[in-house]
């Protein structure tokens, strides 16, 4: 058997309660036709980046399957018949990642901490140019009439 990730995007409308539902009634399918589901991760609901078939949020979901393709193919079918699931997308794999998918891992703040060095920055103020004190002074205004303002 084959090896595969798939991520199912569910309206925004429905509950996690149904998205949950959603997930065992593919699951049936898939061990139906021989499969096994090896982790399924609920990642909740995120905004896309453009409106699908009218919404602008959805409820995703990662699912790691080991099953035949017929499986595979079943399962997708009965996804593009249901109004509630979006989208979805099936990728074959080597293997699965084990532990949490890179969606449920939490941003490791070392990252961010280690971006070499960038020198004194100094104090600038609101970052438009260098600070007031820095200018030299203009000296006293022109007259209007001098200036050429009617």
């Amino acid at each position: 058997m084959a090896l595969y990730e798939h991520i199912y995007m569910a309206r925004q409308d429905v509950t996690a309660q149904q998205v949950e539902t959603l997930t065992a009634q593919y699951k049936t399918i898939v061990e139906g036709l021989g499969g096994t589901f090896a982790k399924i991760e609920y990642w909740g609901v995120k905004s896309l980046a453009y409106r699908v078939k009218k919404n602008r949020k959805a409820h995703f979901t990662l699912i790691n399957i080991d099953a035949p393709p017929a499986a595979i193919t079943e399962m997708e079918r009965q996804q593009g018949l249901s109004e509630d699931v979006l989208r979805f997308m099936t990728i074959r794999v080597e293997e699965h990642e084990d532990g949490p998918s890179a969606m449920m891992r939490k941003r490791d703040d070392s990252d961010r901490e280690d971006r070499g060095d960038r020198g004194d920055r100094g104090d600038r103020g609101d970052r438009r140019g260098p600070p007031r004190g820095d200018r030299p002074d203009r000296g006293p205004r022109r007259p209007r009439d001098e200036a050429g303002i009617e």
